[in-house]
């Protein structure tokens, strides 16, 4: 399914300053998103693609932060608690995954 093409504010915030800065609108329409391609210094791309790519990678990383500080503070506020603990460790545990499954969408090990 493609993506619909360049929002209001895209065209304002992604376009038209590329189109400034010298690069080169092509006659041609990205596959996935519609939106026209782009030339500059000898690479052709789609804008919009690589602005979306980075808004949501730039998302992904905000929730991994969050992640890792409820992580920590979890492993600041142990409780003595034997069926608390539990309770605990098994919410740690569940960041621990989701911590795991982040690193893999992004590439890493």
């Amino acid at each position: 399914m493609a993506l619909k093409g360049p929002t209001e504010e895209e065209i304002r915030t992604v376009l038209m300053p590329l189109m400034l800065s010298g690069a080169k609108m092509l006659d041609k329409h990205c596959p996935r998103c519609g939106s026209p391609l782009f030339e500059k210094d000898g690479r052709v791309f789609c804008p919009i693609c690589e602005h979306r790519a980075r808004q949501r990678k730039a998302k992904m990383k905000g929730i991994a932060e969050r992640l890792m500080e409820k992580l920590t503070e979890l492993a600041n506020s142990l409780p003595e608690d034997l069926t608390e603990l539990e309770k605990h460790l098994s919410v740690m545990e569940k960041i621990i995954g989701l911590l795991e499954r982040y690193k893999k969408l992004e590439g890493g090990e």
